[in-house]
């Protein structure tokens, strides 16, 4: 599947993110949305739901959420009727901190452990689903990296095309559409592979399109 990313941008640009899950589903190809369960994920979520109720949504599963977020988990799961895929690392987390432990972001094997419970399932997760169109939560204001993100990439004719529906949206927006639609959210996140909330964990900026 190829699209015309500049052209896309141009007409999406300003649009609601709703409007944008639509303009991707309408490309024809497999869609699908990935999620962390992190904070304000009900938003993609419901965006998606709303317009293919059994679109495929992929989990990256790192093991090293808070109880919290696994139970915020369940209930999306279950409220949504989520078409759920897990993917977990090929080692258990407690394996991996018996070996290593949580590296710190200055640890040379800070990089392995970010390859092993998040690049590396979130790899193999894309080579098995094979998706045309990948729906991605991030927006400009959570990261230096995401301010020059544009809301539709394809890096060449045949990888996915990455469409990011929030991208243009603030936390109050987000904040506003959970309360719209009385949806949940939890605050209670940790990635392992980030530590700080504005740290860019390398999926964005390796997996681009």
């Amino acid at each position: 599947m190829q699209v015309d990313a500049v052209k896309a941008n141009a007409e999406l640009a300003g649009k609601h993110p709703k409007e944008i899950v639509e303009w991707a589903a309408a490309l024809g190809g497999k869609t699908i949305v990935t999620t962390n369960f992190g904070p304000y994920e009900a938003v993609i979520l419901h965006l998606a739901t709303q317009v293919k109720p059994d679109m495929q949504v992929v989990w990256i599963d790192s093991g090293y959420a808070t109880r919290k977020t696994y139970l915020f988990a369940e209930k999306l799961i279950s409220d949504l009727g989520l078409n759920i895929t897990v993917y977990n690392p090929l080692m258990s987390a407690a394996r991996r901190d018996a070996l290593m432990g949580i590296p710190d972001v200055d640890d040379p094997q800070h990089e392995e452990f970010t390859n092993q419970v998040k690049l590396e399932p979130f790899g193999r997760a894309m080579r098995e689903t094979a998706p045309d169109v990948w729906l991605t939560a991030v927006r400009r204001d959570q990261t230096e990296f995401r301010k020059n993100m544009d809301i539709v990439t394809q890096d060449t004719p045949d990888a996915v095309v990455k469409v990011a529906p929030v991208l243009e949206w603030t936390e109050f927006d987000m904040r506003a559409y959970l309360e719209k639609h009385d949806l949940p959210n939890e605050t209670s996140y940790y990635d392992p592979t980030k530590v700080l909330g504005n740290r860019e964990c390398g999926l964005h900026n390796r997996f681009t399109a």
